[in-house]
């Protein structure tokens, strides 16, 4: 059974930080790629940031404030939000899959999501 387990988040002032973390069980995690995602309410899932054999990508509206990262020895992918502004307020979910993780349809497993808030 795949398991993914988000721990992080919470509530930040504008201009803070904040690291998710996303712990994997059930999988040969070094095989899968790993990402986030993340939703406001109202909106679709939105494509963050993924990691993999290829590389990294980053959406367009984190790039340079938001780093991705894993350790393939502890099963875990991170992602560390720096400059948060109240726009980044969202439920961010963890997510993996068999190829690079830039699109839903491209993940086979979620994490159970986390809520970050972000205050002007």
């Amino acid at each position: 059974q795949v398991q993914l387990v988000q721990s992080g988040g919470g509530l930040v002032q504008a201009g803070g930080s904040l690291r998710l973390s996303c712990a994997a069980s059930g999988l040969t995690f070094s095989s899968y790629g790993m990402g986030w995602f993340r939703l406001v309410s109202g909106k679709e899932r939105e494509f963050v940031a993924a990691i993999s054999v290829w590389g990294v990508n980053y959406a367009d509206s984190v790039k340079g404030r938001f780093t991705i990262s894993r350790d393939n020895a502890k099963n875990t992918v991170y992602l560390q939000m720096n400059s948060l502004k109240p726009e980044d307020t969202a439920v961010y979910y963890c997510a993996a899959g068999t190829t690079v993780v830039t699109t839903t349809a491209a993940v086979r497993y979620w994490g159970q999501g986390t809520q970050v808030t972000v205050s002007s």
